[in-house]
């Protein structure tokens, strides 16, 4: 495995599918955080996803707190608009979870604060809000494969 991506109340079945085409496509492991915002079984998530499902693991959790508690040595880093460092700044590991929030809130706010070292942020403008969470998931997960040589991946 070479990383962990976790949605936290993912609420855009389009997202997701693409999301998990990124991670079939990269050898990462999905995490979705219910409530999901949709059913499993919704067309435009398994269209966004392609014929790559088989190539996907993915693991559903009732909570976060259940991630940690499964994974209690994992590096955790929370991905946000208010994040306090640059997600270029951080040295990527192998199997680093990169924890990502609902399209409407992102994470929570207290959640951030309790981690504000593991806070990493995606630079953008000023005048705009954010990126699509699918862009942003895609951007740091090649990032990290990038600092990690990308390891079994072809060129």
């Amino acid at each position: 495995m070479y990383m962990h991506i976790v949605l936290v109340e993912p609420e855009i079945p389009a997202n997701t599918g693409n999301i998990s085409r990124t991670c079939a496509a990269t050898g990462s492991v999905l995490h979705l955080v219910r409530p999901l915002g949709f059913s499993t079984d919704d067309r435009q998530l398994k269209r966004a996803g392609l014929d790559y499902w088989h190539l996907l693991d993915i693991r559903y959790h009732d909570s976060l707190q259940e991630v940690w508690d499964k994974h209690p040595n994992g590096r955790f880093f929370y991905l946000s608009t208010k994040g306090t460092h640059s997600y270029t700044e951080v040295e990527y590991q192998p199997n680093d979870f990169l924890v990502f929030g609902k399209e409407t809130k992102g994470l929570p706010r207290d959640l951030l604060a309790a981690h504000p070292d593991e806070t990493l942020r995606i630079p953008i403008v000023d005048e705009a809000r954010s990126l699509n969470l699918s862009n942003s998931v895609a951007i740091v997960v090649f990032e990290a494969l990038r600092q990690l040589g990308f390891p079994d991946l072809r060129a």
